[in-house]
């Protein structure tokens, strides 16, 4: 079997170096917001190149403690994309907001910029563009589009650390950055965890406070809050492999670039595109194909892990029936949608693994051809 991720490859190298950290952390009987976290902090801020950063309990902490720093909630309307992880949503939801959907950019799979504007009305505050599956959204045209209509950016940074738009990481172009802990993602805890960066003191103030049951000084409270806090063990976990995301964040690239060698003489197979002058760092490896379900379905069976993220855009989903979209309002994200499909990628992913990947989707592919 040749899984979607193999997190037990990774273990293998830098175990004895987590061990030693987590057994520290254990001996300290410093369990929350100890040292560990505040040196994350520092250099994770230092890595995205943000002023501040602050450890969160998971990803949709981010995203929803970021809206309500940015004071936004009932009556108010949020642009996304539909073609993503339901927490992006959720979020907006969370913080008494509604989703406004925007079809995609069938290239890169992340919200057409140039669709943005014509769903701005007066109810509109924010954008939250999504850096889907590490490929880095059009943000110089997501920012003017912010600074023409007054309005805040929260990027979706969950697939994305390390990844670069002309030069500059994302996490830092909007009001806020969140990012995702989460085992599977390219820098992942063992358990759930988050990260939000910012770069103004007075909202990563609001943040810090929000995050602590809406008070800033211990016992005063001032709002209506949540706990959310970033493990003290999960940030020393956390801290050794950041050491290390750059390495495999390359491997990554890497491995997308052998992958689109192989698929290269065979043109039924769509690979993924990376926009002009930024760095994906291949959260997923996405292609394209016809009978989608079909080969999919062949290939568990023939032992490669592969994974559709995901099979209902979110303005078609039941959470979101209240909202009046109906099949077509976003056809590119809906027909995508229907062909999407993630093969296995990790740093730790060898050539010959590959090689047999590419050869059973192919063997698949053509079974389900010789069925019709």
């Amino acid at each position: 079997m040749i899984p979607i991720l193999d997190s037990k490859r990774q273990y293998a190298k830098i175990g004895k170096e987590i061990e030693k950290e987590v057994l520290e952390v254990l001996a300290s009987g410093s369990y929350i917001l100890g040292k560990h976290n505040k040196a994350l902090q520092e250099e994770f801020a230092n890595y995205v190149g943000s002023k501040f950063s602050l450890g969160l309990n998971s990803g949709t902490d981010a995203l929803h403690l970021a809206l309500r720093a940015l004071n936004i909630g009932r009556g108010d309307e949020v642009i996304t994309t539909a073609f993503t992880f339901v927490a992006t949503a959720s979020a907006i939801g969370l913080a008494g907001a509604t989703p406004v959907f925007v079809d995609i950019n069938p290239d890169t799979f992340n919200i057409d910029a140039d669709k943005i504007e014509a769903a701005i009305t007066p109810k509109t505050k924010a954008i939250i563009p999504v850096h889907l599956y590490g490929q880095p959204a059009e943000m110089d045209k997501i920012m003017g589009i912010a600074k023409r209509h007054n309005l805040k950016v929260v990027e979706d940074c969950c697939q994305a650390i390390g990844a670069e738009y002309k030069g500059q990481k994302v996490g830092t172009f909007g009001d806020f950055g969140c990012f995702s802990f989460y085992p599977t993602k390219n820098l992942g805890g063992m358990g759930d965890g988050g990260m939000i960066t910012c770069n103004d003191q007075a909202l990563f103030d609001r943040v810090v406070a929000l995050r602590n049951h809406g008070g800033a000084v211990r016992y005063y409270h001032d709002e209506l809050g949540v706990n959310s806090r970033l493990d003290e063990i999960q940030a020393a976990i956390l801290r050794v492999k950041l050491n290390y995301i750059d390495e495999w964040n390359k491997a990554r690239r890497e491995n997308a670039y052998r992958y689109n060698e192989l698929f290269a003489k065979y043109p039924e197979i769509l690979t993924p595109k990376e926009i002009h002058d930024s760095y994906c760092v291949y959260h997923q490896y996405t292609i394209r194909i016809e009978n989608r379900d079909e080969v999919h379905k062949l290939l568990q069976e023939n032992g490669v892990g592969a994974m559709i993220y995901y099979p209902v855009p979110l303005h078609l989903q039941k959470l979101h029936k209240d909202l009046g979209y109906k099949e077509g309002d976003l056809p590119l994200t809906e027909k995508d949608t229907k062909l999407v499909m993630s093969l296995p990628m990790f740093a730790e992913l060898t050539e010959e693994e590959q090689k047999t990947v590419v050869e059973t989707v192919i063997k698949c592919l053509n079974m389900t051809k010789q069925k019709v």
